[in-house]
């Protein structure tokens, strides 16, 4: 399993009172039209990606006080959380020796079968983000807050939703339900390694899983995942001869690795519903503002559908030639965000270190470029090789020849970095980055950075 990091069992909960985050979020009259379900989207989303959570980085007071809110919130909904008040700790040995203390949020739906109550079906969605970061800008030192609207509070305002559904006709569910908030996703999935290892005892009576990430900008697309899963497949394709608000399209190529990893590792067969990337992913940009509630409530209807069909019919079969396996990309390179160790430039994995300390701080704004007012942002791709040398860099969509070549230009020459690894081998990974030219007054240049 991942090496990254080392789980240790917390066994006394947090001393700390809980805050009620209920009233965070005050609705408008631009509000007055939306539906029941729009408008708990809305408050779960702006509570979440509200400025006090500062990005819910794991960890952090903020992923904890989100934790607490979705502990809330299902009490409210009338569902049996099993977890303590503020989650189930666990805690992430770093590598300084400090111990990084993380938590996940599990509650539980009674299926009403007795061959089959005892069998789960697990709906989970990470609850942790990047956090904050700093960045300068024309030599002054800005903070930025990483709110992740989209990523991912918009997965687990999906998850507390579909769980309401899901309680309030629970005489139609043959299976129970898990109903899980992944502390620490981003740190290579801990949460839910250690849910699936350490925390929850019944884990070969785990039939399927549904994993919700991104799921907030769906006029751009929704799509379903299943790791080319046959039988999961087959239920997709059952309910798209239904009559459905919104159907999701099936792709072979994963979209974002996320919590569905841990449970392919433990041989459960997952699917998992998503928007998919977006233009202000891992950006101080994914705010509320950006989030499509109306089709997110087709989504939720859908996504009902499907647990439903899930838990009540037969156990999907997990066949491990199925799962697409870790290829794919330029020159068989393995995506950055699948690799069980991703690479790491000056001791650290997020790819903003690389943007800030090499890109930006070496990066020259070309002087025609300058002159004419030509700004705009470069997508970048290229591999990190095994040796841990940048190749193969090329423009994937450009802003300007001009601003194109110098992104090509500065990454080429990138030092080393530390190799990503797969099962503890070395691998060529492939990372795209939007390298950004912002023009901010005449005359004047500075650079911000994107993440893809």
């Amino acid at each position: 399993m991942r090496k990254l990091f080392t789980l240790l069992s917390l066994c006394a909960l947090s001393l700390l009172g809980g805050v009620s985050l209920h009233a965070q979020y005050k609705a408008g009259y631009s509000d007055l039209g939306d539906s029941e379900t729009v408008s708990a989207f809305k408050r779960h989303v702006n509570t979440i990606a509200a400025t006090m959570m500062e990005g819910r980085k794991a960890g952090s007071e903020g992923e904890k006080m989100t934790a607490e809110y979705i502990t809330e919130v299902l009490k409210e909904y009338d569902i049996d959380v099993i977890s303590g008040k503020s989650g189930d700790p666990f805690g992430i040995l770093q590598d300084n020796g400090d111990t990084l203390t993380s938590r996940n949020v599990c509650a539980y739906i009674p299926g009403g079968d007795k061959a089959l109550r005892n069998n789960y079906i697990v709906i989970g969605a990470r609850i942790d983000n990047l956090g904050t970061g700093s960045m300068t800008v024309d030599g002054e030192k800005v903070e930025k807050i990483y709110y992740g609207a989209n990523g991912n509070a918009s997965g687990v305002a999906m998850m507390l939703e579909l769980a309401r559904m899901l309680k309030t006709n629970k005489a139609l569910l043959r299976r129970s339900v898990l109903v899980v908030g992944f502390g620490a996703s981003r740190e290579s999935f801990a949460g839910s390694w250690y849910f699936l290892n350490r925390s929850f005892s019944d884990v070969s009576n785990i039939d399927a899983m549904i994993n919700l990430d991104m799921l907030g900008t769906g006029s751009e697309g929704f799509y379903a995942y299943t790791a080319s899963n046959a039988d999961m497949n087959a239920q997709v394709e059952a309910l798209s001869s239904e009559l459905q608000p919104i159907r999701p399209l099936l792709t072979t190529q994963v979209p974002y690795s996320s919590d569905q990893v841990a449970f392919y590792d433990k041989g459960i067969p997952s699917i998992f519903f998503t928007t998919g990337r977006y233009s202000a992913h891992d950006t101080e940009r994914d705010t509320p503002s950006i989030i499509d509630y109306e089709t997110m409530e087709k989504e939720l209807e859908y996504i009902y559908s499907y647990s439903v069909a899930l838990a009540n019919g037969p156990k999907p079969i997990f066949n491990p030639s199925e799962v697409v396996k870790l290829t794919g990309g330029v020159s068989g390179a393995v995506p950055y965000y699948d690799c069980d160790v991703k690479p790491s430039f000056l001791g650290s994995t997020d790819p903003a270190v690389f943007l800030q300390k090499w890109v930006y701080s070496y990066m020259k704004y070309p002087e025609e470029a300058l002159s004419q007012g030509i700004q705009g942002r470069v997508q970048v791709d290229f591999i990190i090789g095994e040796d841990g040398k940048v190749r193969d860099v090329k423009v994937l969509k450009g802003a300007d020849p001009l601003l194109d070549e110098e992104a090509v230009r500065i990454i080429s020459g990138s030092p080393a970095w530390k190799p990503g690894k797969v099962r503890g081998k070395k691998v060529n990974a492939e990372m795209s980055l939007y390298v950004e030219f912002r023009l901010e007054k005449k005359g004047t240049r500075s650079f911000g950075f994107k993440k893809h």
